[in-house]
């Protein structure tokens, strides 16, 4: 069965470094869409990243743009999401998400990637706390 693990998270300092992983089993990871959402403290779920490896796209919400970058390595099946220059805003729990959609342009042109709706696959959560 398809199932997707997190691990990464932890506490940093501000301008700290965490590296993100999401270990998937069930599926070649190079098959489907997958994403990173979070969710801070009483704030709502939001898309941080997102790409579909056969066409090689990503995309960043504003907040994390230039400050992340999604990667693989293909061996271990395994999704990173590396994040730098950390700031108190990146605390949240962090989870990674897979979908079977084939709607390219939805996902990127019109944003659903940010939709929670497309992805049928998720991980457990790992959080993220980034202190002063």
């Amino acid at each position: 069965q398809v199932q997707l693990v997190n691990s990464g998270g932890g506490s940093v300092q501000v301008g700290g470094s965490l590296r993100l992983s999401c270990t998937v089993s069930g599926y070649s990871i190079t098959t489907k869409w997958m994403a990173w959402f979070r969710q801070g403290p009483g704030k709502e779920r939001e898309g941080v990243a997102a790409i579909y490896p056969s066409v090689g796209d990503t995309v960043y919400s504003q907040s994390v743009k230039g400050r992340s970058t999604i990667s693989r390595d293909s061996a271990e099946n395994t999704w990173y999401l590396q994040m730098r220059d950390l700031k108190p805003e990146d605390t949240a729990t962090y989870d990674c998400a897979a979908s079977n959609t084939k709607d390219v342009s939805s996902m990127l042109i019109r944003s659903k990637w940010k939709d929670p709706a497309p992805y049928h696959y998720w991980g457990q959560g790992t959080q993220v706390t980034v202190s002063s």
